[in-house]
């Protein structure tokens, strides 16, 4: 897995990892059971604050995505959304397509976009599979 972090970027740097972290779940890049670098590590490789991927991290934890053990260190873990999951899933997403409609893309094309993203996700598995 590459993560890729954009230091002067204006999304915050470990919302930036914790963003990529989940694409490549979405992506079949780190399966159940992949473990993710140390936060010292990471937090090293991109000369930030290792705090900053602690943050990171918990996020992942928190919702699930990721769990945290001093003996393995993050390791990514699949469980069945609970609430507040689609509650907060659905105000995120209500917040993306309403900063598409205000800076006037047509419903078709957010809604084709929409698609083709989510047929994305797993190609890679699918390019695995025989």
């Amino acid at each position: 897995m590459i993560l890729n972090v954009d230091l002067s970027g204006e999304v915050p740097i470990y919302q930036q990892l914790r963003d990529q972290i989940v694409e490549a779940i979405a992506d079949g890049v780190l399966t159940e059971g992949s473990s993710l670098p140390a936060t010292r590590t990471l937090a090293a490789d991109f000369g930030i604050n290792f705090h900053t991927v602690n943050k990171a991290y918990d996020l992942l934890r928190q919702q699930g995505l990721i769990r945290l053990n001093r003996k393995t260190g993050a390791v990514v873990t699949t469980t069945v959304a609970e609430p507040p999951f689609p509650s907060d899933w659905t105000a995120r997403a209500r917040t993306l397509l309403a900063e598409a409609v205000a800076r006037g893309i047509p419903a078709d094309e957010v809604l084709r976009t929409c698609q083709s993203v989510l047929d994305s996700f797993g190609s890679k598995q699918r390019e695995d599979t025989p």
